[in-house]
């Protein structure tokens, strides 16, 4: 702890966040969460588990005079046998809507996995502190936007000035579910990832249910789409179906009625955006299973390759092509009766002329500068004068 200041400490409650679903109250402190209580409990995948309680786009939001703030975390980290370590996760500090720092808690859990055994083994670590310091000595509001990509209980908050949860700005709120590129797969921090981008250009709250490797028309993800208040909402579908080589077209279409349906339940006239997926050339025509790479790992290199066969697609196996001709189809037949109800290609957020200029580097997920590109198309879209979320 920084001895040089005069420290206030601030409980740690549900009402400083914003972001998150649910509040998950441990023994030290919080622990955040994008999925409820009733969903989490009829999960038992360890994947989504991970993803969920992996804080993209949660951030502690109040209003302060203070010039200091110290946040004592427990991260959970990944780390690859095989591959360098991975980088620590990145706090991003926003001061009365503007990037004023960044910062990383360097201790912590590590959960390391070895992907050619497919087992995970957890490391228990200690706790660590991200500190933000020179801050202007008059009231702001402040965010602290947790890393993306790490589970993080919070333990601690400490101010050299009082504390006090930030005022309803009165945006909309954006619920957005997607997978591991609405998640931020490769983005650089958590305030550029994709749909960061697009709420901040869009003047929206956003809330993220990017879940990565995870969106998998779940019906209890539904239902917690259809439960959360929200002012406008995109589903984005497709990826994840396709490496995970989850389902056959035959089940797809009922699935995403369902999906939707459901959604509709508590939003019958919320503006409802479906996402069909960006380029991935591996599966635009060639169905999954999607497998890593390993070849290149010792020297950080990790690469994806799609294992179907394109012959397979005849018997009603998904790829992103297929996939793209049946969301259209379905939003066209539905939109007759629902006029909130929306289409976008994800090719017109990255798409062959981006690939060229921005390929993927492991041939799955776009790098920063591509969460950057496509959270601006997105806002361009989808929240200005002819988009649906206008």
């Amino acid at each position: 702890m920084d001895t040089e200041h005069d420290w206030i400490n601030t409980p740690l409650t549900a009402d400083l966040l914003r972001g998150a679903l649910d509040v998950e109250h441990t023994e030290r402190g919080l622990l955040p969460h994008r999925l409820p209580a009733r969903a989490r409990a009829q999960n038992t995948d360890g994947q989504l588990a991970m993803a969920e309680s992996q804080p993209s786009g949660v951030r502690l939001a109040f209003r302060t005079r203070a010039t200091a703030v110290e946040l004592d975390t427990l991260p959970t980290k990944r780390n690859y046998v095989g591959a360098p370590p991975r980088p620590d996760g990145v706090y991003d500090l926003i001061v009365d809507g503007r990037l004023a720092g960044q910062g990383s808690v360097t201790d912590g859990n590590v959960m390391v996995v070895d992907m050619m055994a497919g087992t995970a083994e957890h490391r228990p670590g200690p706790p660590g502190t991200v500190r933000f310091t020179g801050l202007a000595d008059a009231d702001k509001d402040v965010e602290i936007w947790l890393p993306h990509n790490e589970t993080t209980e919070l333990l601690a908050l400490r101010t050299d000035a009082p504390v006090e949860p930030a005022r309803d700005r009165g945006r909309r709120v954006w619920l957005h579910h997607g997978s591991s590129i609405s998640h931020g797969s490769d983005a650089a921090s958590p305030t550029g990832i994709w749909p960061a981008r697009a709420a901040t250009l869009g003047g929206v709250e956003l809330i993220n249910l990017g879940l990565g490797g995870s969106a998998l028309l779940d019906p209890f993800t539904a239902r917690t789409l259809r439960d959360t208040p929200a002012h406008v909402i995109s589903v984005k579908i497709g990826i994840n179906l396709v490496n995970a080589d989850l389902m056959r077209l035959r089940a797809f279409g009922p699935a995403v009625h369902g999906f939707l349906d459901t959604i509709r339940e508590g939003h019958p006239t919320t503006p409802l955006l479906v996402v069909s997926p960006i380029l991935c050339p591996i599966h635009e025509d060639t169905p999954g299973p999607c497998a890593p790479d390993f070849s290149g790992m010792s020297e950080g290199r990790l690469r994806f390759v799609a294992l179907g066969d394109p012959a397979e697609r005849a018997s009603g196996k998904l790829t992103l092509g297929v996939i793209r001709d049946e969301l259209s189809r379905i939003v066209k037949q539905r939109s007759a009766g629902d006029p909130n109800l929306h289409y976008l290609d994800g090719r017109d957020l990255y798409g062959d002329t981006d690939f060229a200029e921005l390929p993927l580097p492991d041939d799955l997920h776009p790098d920063a500068a591509t969460h950057h590109r496509i959270g601006e198309r997105f806002a361009q879209l989808a929240f200005t004068a002819d988009g649906p979320f206008a």
